[in-house]
């Protein structure tokens, strides 16, 4: 898909981020949760298989109000999904690399996600504020595989510019949901 530039004429794509801010963002109204809705929470995030019974037990409550109050933070958006974390170097993809890019001034920069979010190796984009504009995440399995994904990335119109970094050790980060919830009363 090429990349689309501001046009003068148009009212919807007044700036280079135009048709990204029709994107729902990530940010939504907050949920009313109560302690019980935390606690789930807290629950299927320390394991995401634990059954509806098994958290019923847990709680002591029966299961079908448990999976009632499961079904309702799903359809709020609370529970966005369930996941599975793998071992990458295991499944041959042992690098983790982190990409700045920055557009060319006028460039829709939704023309230039849109063709990154194609790149199947791409765990994270985030469009961000400063002297970049987006900051992705790619798992690849050597530097032959890095230099591929960067000709690609590079020949999207409207990349002007990127900068790459190695990481060399992920630090894994503590179950954030039962942190941050078991903390949202003080």
């Amino acid at each position: 898909m090429p990349a689309r530039r501001r046009s003068a004429g148009s009212a919807t794509s007044s700036s280079p981020l135009g048709s990204l801010m029709d994107v729902a963002p990530e940010q939504s109204t907050p949920v009313p949760l109560d302690d019980v809705d935390r606690q789930i929470l807290v629950l299927v995030s320390q394991d995401s298989r634990r059954s509806q019974r098994a958290l019923a037990r847990e709680l002591g409550m029966s299961a079908p109000a448990v999976g009632e109050r499961v079904a309702r933070l799903e359809r709020l958006g609370v529970i966005r999904g369930y996941g599975v974390r793998v071992d990458w170097s295991a499944i041959g993809y042992p690098m983790a690399v982190y990409l700045t890019i920055t557009a060319a001034q006028g460039f829709q920069q939704s023309a230039i996600v849109e063709q990154i979010a194609e790149i199947p190796e791409l765990e994270a984009l985030d469009v961000v504020t400063g002297a970049i504009d987006m900051l992705a995440r790619l798992r690849v399995r050597d530097h032959a595989h890095l230099r591929q994904l960067l000709k690609r990335i590079w020949e999207i119109d409207g990349v002007l510019r990127t900068e790459t970094s190695l990481s060399l050790i992920g630090v894994e980060p503590g179950n954030v949901v039962a942190e941050l919830l078991s903390k949202a009363d003080q």
